[in-house]
C-alpha cells in the first residue's frame, strides 16, 4: 500500500488530494491548487470570442498543440501559450513532487468564498502540471470539472489503514483507545465512556455495539453521495456517452451536446470497464512478477561476481608469485585492472538494480491503486478515470518490454594471463583479452498449457527461458514412435510452435525439444508425454472432395449436385488401431447405389468408390449390397459375393476398420452385412463415401467399437 502513495498526492502541493477534480486529460488536481495555477488569457482567445467569430468549439477547448510550446525544449523554466499573437509567458516552479507548475497570475479569492464558489476571471486558462496540456475555462469555471469521488474514496481508505489505533470520541482529555463502536450512534467509545454515556438499558439497549475495526469497515462501506451531472447539477448520471467517454444525465441526452451521440447503460459500461482494467492488470502483474525474479537474479549476480573475482585474483596471484621478483612490479598493475573490472561490473549491476527497483515500486503502486479503484461501487466515478487507468496500465506494461529485464553485465571475467614468455620479456607481460567462444543457447521450456492433442495431431509450443541472454537460431523437435521406441526429428526451424499430424490413435508419445545456434546445441528439455484420444472425431473434408459434393451441418452432412457418383473423404486418416463410424441415410430417392468404405488420399473422385485400386467399399441399393475393390466384386475369399439386405431412408451404415487385424467390416442397422469384407488392409486410410444427387447422408464419429465385435475379437 505504501508504494501507492505517489498516486494519491497532488502534483502541485505534494499532499494528499483534497476535493480532487478531474481534468479532461485524465489527470487530477486539488480544487484549491487548480485555482492557484489559473492563468488569464487575452480576450481574443476566449471561447466566447472564438464562437462569435464562427469557429465552433467545445466547452473546454485545448489550445492548438501544434502551434505552441508548453514547455521549453532547453528547460529554461518558462512556459509559453501559443495560438495567440502575444503569448504571455509565466515563470514556472516545481512542486514537492518534482512536477513543473505555474504560479497564480491573478489575485487570490476572497476569504469568505471557497475555491469552488469564488468567481474565476474571464478568459482563464489552466495548464495540467503533469502533461502540460492547456485549456480555456468557460463560464462555469472550475465547477465545470467533475469531482473525482473514486480517488477521494481510495485516499480515505488509505489514510484509515495508515492511522493508529482508533481513539474514543468522548474522552475529554488524552482520549483512550476505543473498545467498541455503536452502529446507530456512529461513535467510538472506550469502556468508561461507554458505561457513562451509552448504558445498556432503555432505548440504547437495542443499539448494536461492534469492535472498532468492524465499525471502521462499516463506515467505509456506507453509501456514498450519488454522482450528479456537471451541466445539470440537479440530475443524477444515468447513461454513458460512448463518443465523449463520460457519464451523462437524461437532460444531456434530450437537450445537451450528447443528444445525437451513442449512449449505453451506465451499469453495463461500469462492469465492462472494470473487466478491461482487471484484464490489463493481469498482464502488468505478470510483468511485475518477472521483475521481482529479475531483481533476485541481479542480486545473485553480485554474489557471483564477488566469488568469481576472488577466484580470479587467487589464480592471478599464484601465477605472479611463480615468476618471483620479476613479476612483483607487474602484479600490482594487473591486480588493479582486475579490481577495476570488478568495480565496473558491480557498478553496472547495482545501477540496474536501483533502476529496476524504482520502476517496480512505481508499477506496484499503480497496481495497488488500480485494485483499490476496482473496489469502488460508484459506476460513474469509476468510468471517469477507467480509460486513463487502462492506458496507464498498458503503457507501464510496455515499459517492461524487451531488454528491460535483461542483465547489462555478465558475471564472468573474460581475462586470461599468458605466462609463457621468457623472463627477459617479463616487462612486456600483460593480460590477453580472450574472446570467449559464443555459448550455446539455453534449454527451451515446453509450455504445457499450450500443448495438446486432437485426433491424430499433436500441437506443441515452447519458449526460451525468460532470463536467457543467448539467442537461439532454431529448434529441433523430436517424437518417439508411440511405442517407446527411438526419438526422431519431426521439426527443425525457427518457429516456437509446431503441429505434428499422422499420429496413431490411443497411443502415448514422448516429445522433447532442443535449441541450436552456431556454437552448438542446447540440452534437451524435459520430456512431455502426449496421449492421443481413443476415438476419432472428424467431419468430411471439403478441400479434397469432388466439386459436385454439397456440404452442410458443419461438414457432417453431404449430398451431390450430379446424377453421377462423386467421392468425398473424411478429414482424418487412420494407420493404427480399431476405428468405427456410422452414416445415416437422410434421403434415398429412385434406388441409387451409394458406396461406403475407406480409401487412399489420392483415390479417384469422379467414379463410384471401389472402382480403382485406391478404395475398399460396399455399395448398396434398397435390396442387396456388394463389396468392391479395383472394380472387382469380391469378398475376403476373392469369390463373387452378394449380400441380401439393403438400405432406405433412415437406415444406418456402420464401417469398422480394424488395423490391428487388418480387416474391414460393414454393418447395416447394427447387423453385420455379410462376412468380413476385406482382409490384409494395411497403410493409411481415410473414411470415404460416394453418392449422387438422390442420396444424402450424415456422418457420426467418436463412436466406440460395437460390443459384440469387441467380445469376438478378445475370444479370437
Amino acid at each position: 500500500m505504501e508504494e501507492m502513495e505517489e498516486e494519491l498526492k497532488c502534483p502541485v502541493c505534494g499532499s494528499f488530494y483534497r476535493e480532487p477534480i478531474l481534468l479532461p486529460c485524465s489527470h487530477n488536481l486539488c480544487q484549491a491548487c487548480a485555482r492557484n495555477i489559473l492563468v488569464q488569457t487575452p480576450e481574443s482567445e476566449s471561447p466566447r470570442s472564438r464562437r462569435a467569430s464562427g469557429s465552433g468549439a467545445s466547452d473546454y477547448d485545448y489550445l492548438d498543440l501544434d502551434k505552441m510550446s508548453l514547455y521549453s525544449e532547453a528547460d529554461s523554466g518558462y512556459g509559453s501559450y501559443g495560438g495567440f499573437a502575444s503569448a504571455p509567458t509565466t515563470p514556472s516552479q516545481k512542486s514537492p513532487n518534482g512536477v513543473r507548475v505555474f504560479p497564480p497570475a491573478m489575485p487570490p479569492p476572497a476569504a469568505h468564498l471557497s475555491p469552488a464558489l469564488a468567481p474565476v476571471p474571464r478568459n482563464s486558462c489552466i495548464t495540467c502540471p503533469q502533461c502540460h496540456r492547456s485549456l480555456i475555462l468557460d463560464d462555469r469555471g472550475l465547477r465545470g470539472f467533475p469531482k473525482n469521488r473514486v480517488l477521494e474514496g481510495v485516499i480515505d481508505r488509505y489514510q484509515q489503514s495508515k492511522a493508529a489505533a482508533l481513539k474514543c470520541q468522548l474522552c475529554e482529555k488524552a482520549p483512550k483507545e476505543a473498545t467498541v463502536m455503536c452502529e446507530q450512534c456512529d461513535v467510538f467509545y472506550c469502556d468508561p465512556c461507554r458505561l457513562r454515556c451509552h448504558p445498556p438499558r432503555g432505548p440504547l439497549a437495542k443499539h448494536r455495539l461492534v469492535p472498532p475495526a468492524q465499525g471502521r469497515v462499516s463506515r467505509r462501506l456506507s453509501p456514498r453521495k450519488v454522482s450528479t451531472c456537471t451541466d445539470h447539477e440537479l440530475e443524477n448520471h444515468s447513461m454513458y456517452c460512448v463518443q465523449c467517454k463520460m457519464p451523462v444525465c437524461y437532460q444531456c441526452l434530450e437537450e445537451g451536446k450528447h443528444s445525437n451521440h451513442e449512449v449505453k447503460a451506465l451499469g453495463a459500461m461500469w462492469k465492462l470497464h472494470k473487466s478491461q482494467l482487471s484484464q490489463a492488470l493481469n498482464g502488468l502483474s505478470d510483468r511485475a512478477k518477472e521483475a521481482k525474479e529479475f531483481l533476485v537474479q541481479l542480486r545473485n549476480m553480485v554474489q557471483q561476481i564477488q566469488e568469481n573475482s576472488v577466484e580470479f585474483e587467487a589464480c592471478l596471484v599464484a601465477q605472479c608469485d611463480a615468476l618471483i621478483d620479476a613479476l612483483n612490479r607487474r602484479k600490482a598493475q594487473l591486480l588493479a585492472r582486475v579490481n577495476k573490472e570488478h568495480e565496473h561490473k558491480l557498478k553496472v549491476v547495482r545501477d540496474q538494480i536501483s533502476h529496476c527497483t524504482v520502476k517496480l515500486r512505481q508499477t506496484t503502486g499503480l497496481m495497488e491503486y488500480c485494485l483499490e479503484v476496482i473496489k469502488e461501487n460508484d459506476p460513474s466515478g469509476f468510468l471517469q478515470i477507467s480509460d486513463a487507468l487502462i492506458r496507464r496500465v498498458h503503457l507501464t506494461e510496455d515499459q517492461w518490454g524487451k531488454g528491460t529485464l535483461t542483465p547489462r553485465m555478465t558475471t564472468d571475467f573474460d581475462l586470461s594471463l599468458d605466462n609463457s614468455p621468457l623472463l627477459q620479456s617479463i616487462h612486456q607481460l600483460d593480460f590477453v583479452q580472450m574472446k570467449a567462444s559464443p555459448p550455446v543457447p539455453a534449454t527451451p521450456i515446453l509450455q504445457l498449457e499450450e500443448c495438446c492433442t486432437h485426433n491424430s495431431s499433436a500441437t506443441l509450443s515452447w519458449k526460451q527461458p525468460p532470463l536467457s541472454t543467448v539467442p537461439a537460431e532454431g529448434y529441433i523437435l523430436e517424437l518417439d514412435d508411440g511405442n517407446g521406441g527411438q526419438f526422431r526429428e519431426v521439426y527443425v526451424g525457427k518457429e516456437t510452435m509446431c503441429t505434428v499430424d499422422g499420429l496413431h490413435f490411443n497411443s502415448t508419445y514422448n516429445a522433447r525439444i532442443k535449441a541450436f545456434n552456431k556454437a552448438g546445441v542446447s540440452q534437451y528439455s524435459k520430456t512431455l508425454v502426449l496421449q492421443t484420444p481413443e476415438v476419432a472425431w472428424f467431419a468430411f473434408d471439403p478441400g479434397s472432395a469432388h466439386s459436385d459434393i454439397i456440404f452442410s451441418n458443419d461438414n457432417l452432412t453431404v449430398t451431390c449436385s450430379s446424377y453421377d457418383d462423386r467421392v468425398v473423404l473424411g478429414k482424418t486418416g487412420f494407420s493404427k488401431g480399431v476405428h468405427y463410424w456410422e452414416l445415416t441415410v437422410d434421403r434415398y430417392d429412385n434406388h441409387p447405389d451409394p458406396a461406403f468404405g475407406v480409401a487412399r488420399i489420392d483415390v479417384t473422385k469422379d467414379v463410384m468408390l471401389g472402382k480403382d485400386d485406391k478404395a475398399w467399399a460396399m455399395y448398396v441399393d434398397n435390396n442387396r449390397s456388394w463389396f468392391m475393390h479395383n472394380n472387382s466384386h469380391t469378398n475376403s475369399c476373392s469369390l463373387s459375393h452378394r449380400t441380401e439386405g439393403g438400405i432406405a431412408k433412415g437406415a444406418t451404415v456402420g464401417v469398422l476398420l480394424d488395423l490391428n487385424r487388418k480387416t474391414l467390416t460393414f454393418f447395416i442397422n447394427d447387423e453385420q452385412q455379410g462376412p468380413i469384407a476385406f482382409e490384409n488392409v494395411d497403410g493409411l486410410f481415410f473414411p470415404a463415401v460416394s453418392l449422387n444427387r438422390n442420396v444424402q447422408v450424415t456422418l457420426h464419429t467418436g463412436l466406440p467399437v460395437p460390443d459384440f465385435y469387441s467380445s469376438r475379437a478378445s475370444i479370437a
